[in-house]
């Protein structure tokens, strides 16, 4: 096998991971239904800058959920708050909430989160927003700035992967 298909074994799961060594982890046992999904946040480990509002890593085991990226739309389809950030992200919010309680899942089981915004100075109403969502549960996220979104009205969208016990 060649080193380039052993690496490629490894990125699709063949083998096992290593086990992380974190210098803060902080390990959650979630019971939902009676069922279990441990969660291991890391904020801080050796070689990278410690994060403050999110974790650098998020291993977990358990049924895999992805939530498609939401936007700032009511359940009639109409937009929440034109230009309007705050508006926006409360929105963006509730639907992912509501998503991942249609997966049977809460915020609790998220372990990453991607934003993507039209303007990056939209980030400190995420932020707010996702503190009134998301108590101090750290989920994985990453921050894109695009050129567009769906639509000109839309200054974010939000999608969320999360792992809820079998």
């Amino acid at each position: 096998m060649s080193s380039h298909s052993s690496s490629l074994h490894g990125l699709l799961g063949f083998r096992r991971w290593p086990t992380l060594q974190p210098i803060s982890a902080l390990s959650v046992p979630l019971a939902y239904h009676g069922r279990m999904s441990e969660l291991t946040r890391i904020s801080a480990l050796d070689g990278v800058v410690p994060a403050k509002q999110f974790s650098h890593v998020v291993a977990a085991t358990g049924r895999f959920v992805a939530v498609a990226g939401q936007l700032a739309l009511d359940e009639s389809g109409k937009l929440v708050g034109e230009g309007d950030p705050e508006a926006q992200a409360r929105q963006v919010f509730e639907n992912l909430r509501r998503c991942l309680a249609a997966a049977g899942a809460t915020f609790d089981d998220v372990v990453k989160l991607t934003y993507f915004v039209t303007d990056m100075s939209h980030m400190a109403a995420i932020r707010a927003a996702r503190s009134e969502f998301i108590s101090d549960q750290r989920p994985a996220s990453t921050a894109v700035q695009v050129a567009a979104l769906a639509g000109p009205e839309f200054l974010m969208e939000i999608d969320a992967f999360a792992v809820v016990g079998e």
